[in-house]
């Protein structure tokens, strides 16, 4: 009886799940978890660069284009005023390029010069030498020897760009000439000409190695 009872009581209960508008059966917590959708709890490309762009307190990095762009504080230089003092700076390291480049210019003319006076120096003493020889009757071969030397002295200083001065005549010029005495002008000759030289000088370009010792005629006193 109770066994039959038990089965009506079965067919009854799968009768009624079969009904429709039945509800579903009821899950216990911890039975069972639902799965997350597709692509849920992913971030795009785009809303992860911008995660790595925002600081801690959710202030956006700000790129070179914005730095750059970004206004300075108070007291700072403009950018007129930066672009203003780089010109400044390289006009500043030109010039001093250029200095130094003079300064080395004359630096090494300077020590050409010393050297140029030597040999000027020597050239004076062997003209001297040939000058007392032939007063004194000395060997012509010694003489010829003596010139010989001199000559390749005068030819060397030739080389080097330098000139002799002699500006017997010519107007006096202080800037190669070096007065010692003022004559009364002789007849035909003009005030403030050369009539005589003393010591041959020599010029390199356009300056004086060592000016020409000359006596120079003035205006006759009455």
């Amino acid at each position: 009886m109770s066994v039959a009872s038990g089965e009506r009581g079965g067919k009854k209960e799968a009768a009624r799940k079969d009904e429709p508008g039945s509800l579903p059966p009821v899950v216990e917590d911890g039975a069972a978890t639902a799965e997350p959708a597709p692509g849920a709890g992913e971030e795009t490309a785009p809303a992860a660069e911008e995660a790595d762009r925002t600081g801690e307190l959710g202030a956006a990095v700000p790129t070179p284009d914005a730095a750059s762009a970004a206004p300075m504080g108070p007291g700072s230089p403009t950018v007129a005023q930066l672009q203003d003092r780089w010109l400044r700076a390289e006009a500043d390291l030109r010039n001093l390029r250029r200095r130094a480049a003079l300064e080395r210019e004359e630096a090494r003319r300077s020590a050409e010069d010393g050297v140029l006076l030597e040999m000027i120096s020597m050239l004076d003493d062997l003209d001297r030498a040939l000058e007392s020889a032939g007063e004194a009757g000395a060997p012509e071969s010694w003489m010829a020897g003596v010139r010989l030397t001199a000559d390749r002295v005068r030819e060397r200083l030739t080389r080097y760009g330098v000139t002799t001065l002699d500006p017997r005549g010519a107007p006096f010029d202080p800037r190669f000439h070096e007065a010692l005495l003022e004559l009364d002008a002789p007849e035909g000759v003009s005030p403030g000409a050369v009539v005589q030289v003393v010591h041959l000088g020599y010029a390199r370009g356009d300056r004086a190695l060592r000016p020409a010792r000359v006596v120079v005629a003035r205006v006759p006193e009455k």
